[in-house]
């Protein structure tokens, strides 16, 4: 079944990109979803697909590009607005990845370490005749949406991705810690942007996980 759609999905993206109307850039596509969607697996199953049809493809991980620990953690704010407008340079993303991929054949990006907490700056060369694969979430926020030339959200019931998170994310500690991290800060940033968004409805193409 999953094979099935990331093959549907590779041909209405590739339709996407020969039918483009500016060939001077690449097509941005964003994979969004929540947490556990299974975001990061599903565009590695697009990436290969697309070798099917000889076409060159850029990716970016938006968690590649988190800040460091002491900018959304323990700011004053509630855990789920750290995450949902902290979590993320909101404005620099903006700045150093979305616009460039609409101007220029390379991005200068800030790299997030996660075991230094530390952020190093590296050149991505992206060439114009592509397709660019966006995956992280929230990418539909209202600040981000606009540079996306479509956007396709996975939409994978909760319990399902509750599963996924509290037994896949062993570096927020034991079971109850990842439940409470979970349940006072991811979770609540997902209704946010669920309510605030609506990004069932702002997607191009909805994919049940």
């Amino acid at each position: 079944m999953m094979n099935r759609k990331v093959e549907e999905t590779a041909e209405t993206l590739y339709s996407q990109y020969k039918n483009r109307s500016n060939k001077n850039r690449p097509l941005l596509i964003g994979i969004d979803g929540l947490g556990g969607a299974g975001k990061t697996s599903f565009i590695k199953e697009l990436s290969r697909e697309f070798k099917n049809f000889n076409c060159e493809i850029g990716m970016f991980h938006l968690d590649d590009h988190i800040v460091e620990k002491n900018k959304r953690y323990r700011t004053g704010y509630e855990e789920w607005y750290e995450y949902y407008y902290l979590q993320w340079d909101i404005e620099g993303l903006i700045t150093n990845l979305l616009e460039p991929l609409h101007k220029q054949n390379h991005v200068i990006l800030p790299f997030y370490n996660k075991s230094a907490d530390l952020i190093s700056t590296r050149q991505v060369d992206v060439l114009k005749d592509s397709i660019v694969l966006i995956e992280g979430i929230f990418l539909q926020r209202k600040e981000w949406r606009y540079y996306f030339d479509y956007v396709v959200f996975l939409n994978c019931p909760f319990e399902v991705r509750r599963d996924r998170v509290l037994h896949r994310d062993s570096y927020l500690g034991d079971y109850q810690a990842r439940l409470k991290k979970y349940t006072e800060r991811y979770w609540l940033g997902e209704q946010h942007y669920m309510e605030t968004v609506q990004p069932l409805t702002a997607a191009d193409l909805i994919i049940t996980m």
